[in-house]
C-alpha cells in the first residue's frame, strides 16, 4: 500500500516528506496518534491517504469507513474536494460526503439511507449521528477518524463532545484508529493524551506523536506609521494607516485580511471601499454572521481567485491546502502566538511555500505585541492549550443523546466516560447524581414532569421514548452558546445574516445600520426576524457582537515584559521597538520602563480623583481579576469606594479619596493566601457564576432556547436561567451544573491559574511606585478606555484631544 500512496505523489509531482511517510507506516500498522505539522505542510494526505489505500479491503461492506471532523464548516467543502480528487485518482469507487449544520434535511435525509464511504463532519453533527435509533449499525464497519486542527477543539467543549464520542467509537467498533493534527502548541505531548485517552489505557504501545521536522518560512512585515504620538490609545491608528495598506493589497493576486471581531470586519470592509473604489467587486468579507449563502459564495470565489482580498475573522482561519492566498495581513494585534501563525500559514499553504503577513497596529502600542510574534516564532514557543475536566453540562447532554439514540447501559457507559481525560476523575456519586438528572429532574426539579426526559425500560436501557423530548433534544445538540439572535432579511426576500438581538434594542424603525456590507434601513422587527431595505444614508451605526476582545495569552505577555526589558538596547536593532522608541523616552522620563525584576505602580491625581496604574503585562483577563482583588483586600482594610479600568497592559484603580496602596501592599495585597476566596467575593461572584450557568443550562437541556426561526427571547432565556440558577443557590447547593458554573468563572473568566502565577511573579519582584505629576504613555490609554464607557466616539475623540494637548503643553 505504501507503494500505491508513492506512485500517486509521483504522478502528481510531489515528493513525501519524512513525517508523511512515518504517519502511512503507522496507519498500516494499526497505530493511533497526534500528527503535528505546520499550516500547509500537506498534513491532509499524510492521513487521508492511507485511509484511501486500504479502501479495496471493505469492498462489499455498507456505511461509513472513515470520518473526518472538521471544527469549521467551512473547511469541509475543501476537504471533500481535496480528498475526492485524490480519491478519483487513486481510482478508489469511494463516495465523500459532507454534513454539517447547513446540510439541508433533503440532503441529510439521503446520507441516512445510504451512507458515504467517508463522512466529513463537524463534532455537532457527529453528536446528531449518535442520536440516531440505529447508530450501532451505522459506525459498525467504522475504520478510522481523524480530528483535524484538534489544537483548536482541545480547551473547549467541543472538545469535550469529541472525547466523548472517541470513547464511544473505540468500544463499538473493532480495531478503531484515532488520529488528530494539531498545528504546534506549548502542550503536544498533553494534547495527545487527552486525544487518545481510551486508547492508552489500552495499549499505549499502540499510540505515536508524529512531528514534522519542517522549518515553515514566515516573513513578518510590521506596517509602520510616519508619525508615532507620545500618547497612544486603542483605536487611534489602525484606520490611520489606511492609505499604506491599500498598495499592499493592490500588489498581490489575493489577500486575506483578518481582523479580531466581527464589528471590526465590517468597519474594515466599508473603509476600505471607501478608500479605494477600484476594489467594488473585487472586495468581499466572512465572518460567523453573515448568512450560509454570503459565505459559501466567498469560499468560493476565494477558490477560483476571483476576489483581490477578503476581510474576514476567524471564520478563515483555518483551511486545506493549496488556496491562491498570497499574503495575510492582520488588523491589530491577535494576541495569541498560535492564532498569529495559523493566520500567516494561510498564505504559502503548500509545502516549501513562503507565508507572509503584515502586522497593522491599531494603537502604537501593539508593535510591542508584533516584536513578541516575531521573537516568539524564531523561539518556537507557543501557548498550550489547557483541558476541560468535569463539563457535566456535556456529559448531560451527551447522555441524553445516547437515550434518544439506541438508549444506553448505565454501567457500561459509565466505564466508557471515566476512560476520557475529562472525566476521569468522575465519583460515582457525580454520575449517579446526572442519571437522577436526566429521569427525575434532581432534587430541585423531581416534580416537574418536563425534567423527566429519560426512562428506565425493563431490561435496564436508559431511552428517550417521547418523540417531543427527542426533537427538542436533537435541536439543541451543540456547546457553541451566544446571546439570542434575530435573522435579517429583505422585505422583498434574501437573507443577509444575523445580528444579536440587544443591537436591535437600540434602534427604531427608520433606523440605518450597515451590515455584510450593505447600508439598511429597519423597515420592522416581526416573529424575530428584522425585515430591512437599502439606504442611501451615509451615516450608520455598526453591530457589535458580545464577547468580541481577546486578551493577550501569557506567551506574547511574557515576550512583551523581555522587551520592555531590552529597552533601550532594542531601539536599535528592532523595528518595532524603534518605532515606538519616543514612547518609551517619554515614559522613562515621566515614570518609568520596567525591567522583568519590577512591578511599576504609578500614582496620579487629577479632577477625576486619585489614580493607581498597575502594570502586570499579563492580559485584561486576568488584569480584571487582579484589578478587583486589590480593590477588595482595600476595603477589608478601611471602607472606600473604587471604580477600575483595565486594558492588556495595566489596570487602574480610580476613588475620591487617596487609595492606600503603600499600606496594601505592606500588608500582603499581591498574596495567595486565601486567593480563591477573596477573588469570589471580590468579583460578585454569585452575578459571574449566574451568567456562566446560562450557557451551561442551555447545554444541559435546563431551558430550551427554541425552535429554528422562533427563537426564545434573550429576556425570557435570562429570566429562566436566573430562576433555576437561585433556587439550586438556595436548596441544592451540590447541584454539578450550580459548582461548574463557579468553576468556570474561576478557570475561564478570571484564569486563576494564570493570575496565581502572576501574584507568584510579582511577590519576587521589586515593587516600584511612583507619583506623577501628569499622565505617562502606559497610563493615557487606560484612562481613554475608562473614558469610552461614558462618551459617544466624537465626544471621545474630541476630548482625547484636548487631553494630549494639555499633556504635551505641560
Amino acid at each position: 500500500m505504501l507503494k500505491l500512496l508513492h506512485t500517486y505523489f509521483k504522478q502528481k509531482g510531489y515528493k513525501a516528506f519524512p513525517f508523511q511517510e512515518q504517519c502511512w507506516q503507522a496507519y498500516f500498522e494499526g497505530k493511533s496518534g497526534l500528527l503535528n505539522a505546520p499550516t500547509g505542510s500537506g498534513k491532509t494526505f499524510a492521513l487521508a491517504l492511507p485511509i484511501l489505500a486500504q479502501a479495496n479491503q471493505f469492498k462489499g461492506k455498507k456505511g461509513i469507513k472513515a470520518i473526518w471532523i472538521s471544527p469549521i464548516k467551512a473547511l469541509t467543502k475543501d476537504l471533500q474536494l481535496a480528498i475526492s480528487e485524490a480519491a478519483k485518482q487513486m481510482n478508489i469507487d469511494w463516495q465523500i460526503a459532507t454534513r454539517t449544520g447547513d446540510t439541508t434535511a433533503a440532503e441529510r435525509a439521503k446520507l441516512t439511507k445510504k451512507q458515504p464511504d467517508f463522512l466529513i463532519t463537524t463534532p455537532e453533527s457527529l453528536q446528531l449521528m449518535l442520536a440516531q435509533k440505529d447508530a450501532d449499525k451505522v459506525f459498525e464497519n467504522l475504520q478510522a477518524i481523524v480530528i483535524d486542527e484538534w489544537h483548536e477543539l482541545i480547551g473547549n467543549k467541543r472538545g469535550v463532545q469529541m472525547e466523548l464520542a472517541i470513547s464511544y467509537l473505540v468500544n463499538s467498533c473493532n480495531n478503531l484508529k484515532v488520529w488528530g493534527i494539531s498545528a504546534t502548541i506549548g502542550n503536544l505531548e498533553e494534547a495527545k493524551q487527552v486525544l487518545l485517552y481510551p486508547l492508552l489505557q489500552k495499549n499505549k504501545e499502540q499510540t505515536i506523536l508524529v512531528k514534522a521536522q519542517i522549518d515553515k518560512q514566515i516573513e513578518i512585515i510590521s506596517v509602520l506609521p510616519n508619525e508615532v504620538e507620545n500618547y497612544p490609545w486603542a483605536g487611534h491608528l489602525g484606520l490611520k494607516l489606511i492609505d499604506k495598506i491599500i498598495p499592499i493589497i493592490e500588489q498581490a493576486n489575493t489577500s486575506l485580511i483578518f481582523t479580531n471581531t466581527r464589528a471590526q470586519t465590517e468597519i474594515w470592509y466599508k473603509a476600505l471601499l471607501e478608500a479605494n473604489e477600484n476594489l467594488a467587486g473585487k472586495l468581499a468579507m466572512h465572518h460567523g454572521s453573515l448568512s450560509n449563502e454570503i459565505r459559501s459564495w466567498v469560499e468560493e470565489n476565494l477558490h477560483l481567485a476571483n476576489l483581490k482580498a477578503v476581510v474576514c475573522t476567524s471564520s478563515l482561519d483555518l483551511g486545506v491546502d493549496f488556496r491562491p492566498v498570497d499574503q495575510i495581513i492582520q488588523i491589530g494585534g491577535p494576541k495569541g502566538v498560535a492564532r498569529f501563525l495559523q493566520r500567516a500559514g494561510r498564505s504559502g499553504h503548500q509545502p516549501g511555500a513562503k507565508s507572509i503577513i503584515y502586522f497593522v497596529p491599531t494603537n502604537a502600542l501593539e508593535l510591542m505585541e508584533a516584536a513578541a510574534l516575531r521573537q516568539s516564532i524564531s523561539d518556537g514557543k507557543m501557548e498550550s492549550k489547557i483541558p476541560i475536566i468535569n463539563a457535566f453540562d456535556v456529559l448531560s447532554q451527551y447522555l441524553v443523546t445516547l437515550a434518544v439514540g439506541s438508549g444506553f447501559n448505565a454501567k457500561s457507559i459509565f466505564n466508557q466516560v471515566k476512560s476520557t481525560f475529562c472525566f476521569k476523575d468522575i465519583t460515582e456519586n457525580d454520575w449517579d447524581w446526572l442519571l437522577t438528572y436526566i429521569t427525575k429532574g434532581g432534587k430541585s426539579l423531581a416534580a416537574y414532569d418536563e425534567f423527566y426526559k429519560v426512562i428506565i425500560t425493563d431490561d435496564g436501557l436508559y431511552k428517550v421514548v417521547d418523540k417531543r423530548i427527542a426533537m427538542r433534544h436533537r435541536l439543541s445538540i451543540g456547546t457553541i452558546t451566544s446571546d439570542s439572535v434575530l435573522v435579517i432579511k429583505y422585505v422583498k426576500g434574501g437573507t443577509l445574516g444575523t445580528v444579536e438581538e440587544w443591537f436591535f434594542t437600540k434602534l427604531k424603525e427608520g433606523s440605518v445600520f450597515w451590515f455584510a456590507g450593505k447600508t439598511l434601513e429597519l423597515v420592522e422587527i416581526r416573529n424575530q426576524i428584522v425585515y430591512v431595505k437599502k439606504s442611501n444614508a451615509k451615516n450608520a451605526v455598526v453591530p457589535s457582537w458580545q464577547g468580541g476582545r481577546m486578551p493577550l495569552s501569557s506567551q506574547v505577555s511574557e515576550m512583551i515584559r523581555q522587551g520592555l526589558n531590552n529597552f533601550p538596547q532594542n531601539s536599535i536593532d528592532n523595528i518595532e521597538f524603534q518605532s515606538i522608541a519616543n514612547i518609551l523616552y517619554t515614559q522613562q522620563q515621566l515614570s518609568l520602563v520596567p525591567k522583568a525584576n519590577q512591578l511599576l505602580i504609578e500614582k496620579l491625581k487629577t479632577k477625576d480623583g486619585y489614580h493607581v496604574f498597575i502594570y502586570p503585562f499579563e492580559g485584561r483577563l486576568v488584569h480584571e481579576g487582579i484589578a478587583s482583588l486589590i480593590a477588595y483586600r482595600i476595603s477589608v482594610m478601611q471602607p472606600i469606594s473604587i471604580s477600575m479600568a483595565f486594558n492588556d497592559y495595566g489596570f487602574e484603580l480610580l476613588s475620591d479619596e487617596p487609595i492606600p496602596i503603600e499600606d496594601a501592599i505592606g500588608d500582603n495585597a499581591f498574596g495567595l493566601e486565601d486567593l480563591n476566596n477573596d477573588l469570589l467575593n471580590s468579583m460578585n461572584a454569585a452575578e459571574m457564576a449566574r451568567r456562566k450557568f446560562r450557557d451551561i443550562a442551555k447545554i444541559a437541556g435546563l431551558i430550551f432556547t427554541g425552535f429554528p426561526g422562533k427563537n426564545m427571547l434573550a429576556k425570557h432565556l435570562q429570566a429562566s436561567s436566573k430562576m433555576f440558577f437561585e433556587v439550586f443557590n438556595d436548596i441544592e447547593p451540590e447541584n454539578l451544573f450550580l459548582q461548574q458554573s463557579y468553576n468556570e468563572v474561576l478557570n475561564d473568566q478570571l484564569e486563576e491559574k494564570r493570575l496565581r502565577a502572576a501574584l507568584t511573579r510579582i511577590n519576587s519582584q521589586e515593587i516600584v511606585i511612583k507619583n506623577l505629576e501628569q499622565a505617562s504613555p502606559f497610563c493615557f490609554p487606560i484612562m481613554v478606555d475608562r473614558l469610552r464607557e461614558k462618551l459617544s466616539s466624537e465626544k471621545l475623540e474630541d476630548r482625547i484631544a484636548k487631553m494630549i494637548a494639555q499633556l504635551e503643553k505641560d
